[in-house]
């Protein structure tokens, strides 16, 4: 059994890696709640100096003696990314701390809320859990929010609220979320992901079974049945259980979809036993227009009124790298994007054909070395819905290079499926290379959940 915090007798937590997006919230909700929080970081950030606004003391650099200089600790938070061989990891055991995963303190932190919903999935949880958060928000619901990116409407990535709604991602890797204990959960789609720990598509199924059993007798799963065989992973819950999707036979469904010049769509949204609703989002896609119809269905739950989801959603403008406009340079419009998964690539492109544009130009970095191996022929045919493809380094993340492959052999594969394909190895030469070939209304696309962005900012001059 981990250690349990108990809340109403605030403590001293230290967070290792206290500037990550999930980390920075957790900290702020303990604080609000009145507990001593520390912690530490590799570097310097809009984030940590926020943390350190609020009174948090932050240590920069991951440092043994760290521990002993934050003074009477209670309890060490760490994330999946901090390894036994992290010398604050070693010097806190060392000290026999007890010591806790960032999931487990999450999980715990919801059952101080009498509506915690928990929004899981291989792609949009942060678009969905941001559409939810501007619905509650639209309806003055107090909500507490915790998503992974910076929703504008509250100015970051957490708020603190009242003790009713707690909103927060339920993200599936290492299995993090089954330490979650929600009242309401979203599962919008299953894929082949994180494959460094997961075996396969299989053993990443039966990891959102595992979630679906979470949810108590009272509790409510809302899920996408255009999931494959979707009744192994929502068959025979003991929780009610409410559906959308594609087809007319889902609890909600969407019909007259269309699209603005910019890609945003419009549409009706059907829902079981109410009303017919109009919508119109603000973000582009017929991804979002799914993410719309789960988040409605979760305000539906919540008692939000119509006329509140209608007007959250408008709202609702996207989060920061998820098909953010950034600019325009030299009449080419740069678009920065998060996808690092073929099947989020695919629908990121497949929006951009709606956008402005004469040629569209994807510059991809791939993220880890095991998901770009895992899945290299589907990126390729992902990557090939882009007019020009331009490729850099693959960003490692929590690895090293023993796979033997690189962005050169994700290069090859495009083009062995006659595609044109760029690669360089520095972002300097990627940018010398767009400068010189995007021509006046052509659309740039930074993409990949690492640090690609850097591209399309020095470009415009940021």
């Amino acid at each position: 059994m981990s250690y349990e915090i108990d809340f109403k007798k605030p403590c001293h937590v230290y967070f290792m890696g206290i500037g990550g997006v999930s980390m920075s919230g957790l900290a702020q909700i303990l604080v609000s709640k009145g507990f001593k929080v520390s912690g530490s970081d590799n570097k310097e950030s809009d984030t940590t100096r926020h943390l350190e606004s609020m009174g948090i003391k932050v240590f920069y650099g991951q440092r043994a003696e760290n521990i002993a200089a934050a003074g009477d600790i209670n309890v060490v938070v760490y994330t999946a990314a901090i390894h036994p061989d992290n010398p604050e990891f070693a010097a806190a055991k060392n000290a026999n701390l007890p010591m806790i995963t960032r999931a487990v303190l999450l999980g715990q932190v919801m059952l101080e809320y009498k509506l915690p919903i928990a929004i899981s999935g291989t792609h949009g949880k942060t678009t969905t859990t941001s559409m939810i958060s501007e619905i509650l928000l639209c309806a003055d619901a107090d909500p507490t929010i915790s998503v992974g990116g910076n929703l504008k409407a509250i100015n970051g990535n957490t708020r603190v609220g009242g003790d009713k709604f707690f909103v927060a991602e339920a993200c599936e890797y290492t299995n993090s979320f089954l330490s979650f204990f929600p009242k309401m959960s979203i599962i919008l789609d299953i894929d082949a992901d994180h494959l460094d720990f997961f075996k396969d598509l299989d053993d990443i199924r039966q990891s959102f079974r595992k979630f679906a059993e979470l949810l108590p007798d009272d509790g409510h799963l809302i899920i996408n049945t255009d999931i494959p065989n979707v009744e192994e992973i929502c068959g025979n819950l003991k929780c009610k259980v409410i559906t959308y999707g594609s087809s007319d036979s889902s609890d909600y469904y969407a019909s007259d979809i269309t699209y603005d010049s910019f890609a945003n769509a419009s549409f009706t949204a059907h829902r079981k036993g109410l009303e017919d609703i109009k919508v119109t989002l603000k973000v582009p896609g017929e991804h979002n227009v799914f993410n719309a119809l789960s988040a409605i269905a979760a305000a539906d739950l919540c008692g939000v009124s119509s006329d509140d989801i209608v007007k959250g959603l408008a709202a609702f403008t996207g989060t920061d790298r998820r098909f953010q406009y950034k600019g325009t340079t030299n009449g080419v419009n740069v678009i920065d994007d998060y996808a690092h998964h073929p099947t989020e690539i695919a629908a990121t492109l497949n929006t951009a054909k709606s956008y402005p544009h004469n040629k569209i130009w994807c510059v991809f970095q791939p993220h880890t070395y095991t998901r770009t191996k895992a899945l290299m022929a589907d990126f390729a045919k992902a990557l090939s819905l882009s007019d020009e493809v331009v490729l850099c380094d693959i960003y490692a993340a929590r690895e090293t290079d023993n796979l033997g492959i690189s962005s050169r052999t994700l290069q090859e594969e495009i083009i062995k499926n006659g595609h044109s394909c760029h690669y360089f190895p520095t972002f300097d030469e990627v940018e010398k290379f767009l400068l010189k070939n995007c021509t006046k209304d052509d659309l740039l696309i930074t993409m990949g959940a690492g640090d690609v962005y850097k591209i399309g900012d020095h470009m415009l001059g940021k």
